[in-house]
């Protein structure tokens, strides 16, 4: 087994909830994380063309399992769970001190809706919600700069190219708990060393494959990655996320409302959408938006927002149309390489 140990902190809040909703340190959205990367980093090294049963497979018998039916032991009898042979530890479990939701949430504009809202409500609805302003829905969160936790693991030799690899782009480009893809709950491993190499397809090439397999890239600057000017605190930057996100959604305009006979543009960007459901799809289906949004630390202390695309089909259940979808991601990339307040990064 390889052991190593860095201090975890988080950049923004992270709405990291327990039994009881409320915001505390603990090891399951890490793993969870830990294994979402372990795949792309498992695609990576095949080219992007892995056998997905076979990924389930080896994912099963490193992170444990409880279903699959051709697992055998070391003596060759079949065995029906496996524990996880990584390891991961937290050097405290303890509460969240972010109790109440300070106010000064900035007021962005946004052309669905009639007066401005909460630029922080809008990037973190849900477990934030309106109560005469901005407030937790649960009882407490995991604030920005808390004193560092200690992030410590264990993994077989023989798996640690990959789960290396995973640690790094979790560091890089990692965040969890409630709208994490949103930049809430983005942290950093110090003490993590740089990507040896970034997972980059081609977007049209990925989207051959209907969950996010890697971060996609384009033939005429690279990857597809932008990074913001540098904010002095996380509000400030929430606020410009915000002002981006809406831009990048409400340029695609919907001729329909409720049960629309047909997907429009926006739909391919997440779904469901308030007030405008497709009713092939029903309100039950969900579409996640595969551009997604972190939060990093610059060398004096600012922060930066980081936009990325792991483009990936929506499942067959939409019925996903190659050509719409194509156009939809290329308008939003021509977007955010206009964005004044943007530029194009390798990492």
């Amino acid at each position: 087994m390889k052991t190593a140990h860095y201090t975890i902190l988080f950049h923004t809040p992270a709405f990291l909830g327990n039994a009881e909703q409320s915001g505390q340190w603990r090891t399951p959205p890490f793993k969870a994380q830990l294994r979402q990367w372990w795949r792309v980093a498992y695609a990576a090294s095949l080219g992007f063309t892995p056998d997905v049963a076979r990924m389930r497979e080896e994912e099963g018998r490193l992170f444990g399992h409880a279903w699959l039916e051709n697992d055998r032991n070391d003596q060759g009898d079949n065995v029906a769970a496996r524990k996880s042979q990584v390891r991961i530890r937290l050097g405290q479990w303890s509460e969240g001190t972010l109790k109440t939701w300070e106010g000064g949430d900035a007021s962005v504009p946004h052309a669905n809706v009639p007066k401005p809202i909460g630029s922080q409500l809008y990037m973190g609805f849900g477990p934030l919600v309106s109560k005469g302003g901005t407030a937790l829905k649960a009882n407490a969160a995991i604030q920005a700069g808390e004193p560092a936790n200690t992030f410590s693991i264990a993994y077989p030799a023989e798996h640690a190219p990959l789960i290396e690899q995973a640690l790094a782009l979790m560091s890089q480009f990692g965040s969890v708990g409630g709208r994490s893809r949103n930049g809430w709950g983005s942290y950093s491993l110090l003490g993590m060393g740089n990507l040896s190499s970034l997972p980059l397809r081609p977007w049209q090439a990925a989207l051959n494959l209907d969950w996010p397999h890697a971060i996609g890239s384009d033939d005429i600057k690279g990857a597809l990655i932008w990074q913001s000017t540098p904010f002095a605190d996380w509000k400030a930057l929430m606020k410009a996320l915000a002002l981006i996100k809406i831009g990048l959604r409400t340029q695609f305009i919907f001729t329909t409302g409720k049960n629309a006979p047909r997907a429009e543009n926006r739909h391919w960007l997440s779904y469901p959408v308030t007030n405008h459901s497709v009713s092939d799809w029903g309100n039950n289906a969900r579409l996640p938006n595969s551009l997604r949004f972190k939060v990093r630390p610059t060398a004096d202390g600012k922060l930066v927002g980081v936009i990325f695309h792991m483009p990936c089909l929506p499942p067959p259940a939409f019925k996903p149309q190659r050509e719409a979808i194509n156009a939809v991601w290329e308008q939003v990339h021509a977007f955010l390489d206009k964005q004044s307040s943007l530029t194009r990064t390798r990492a």
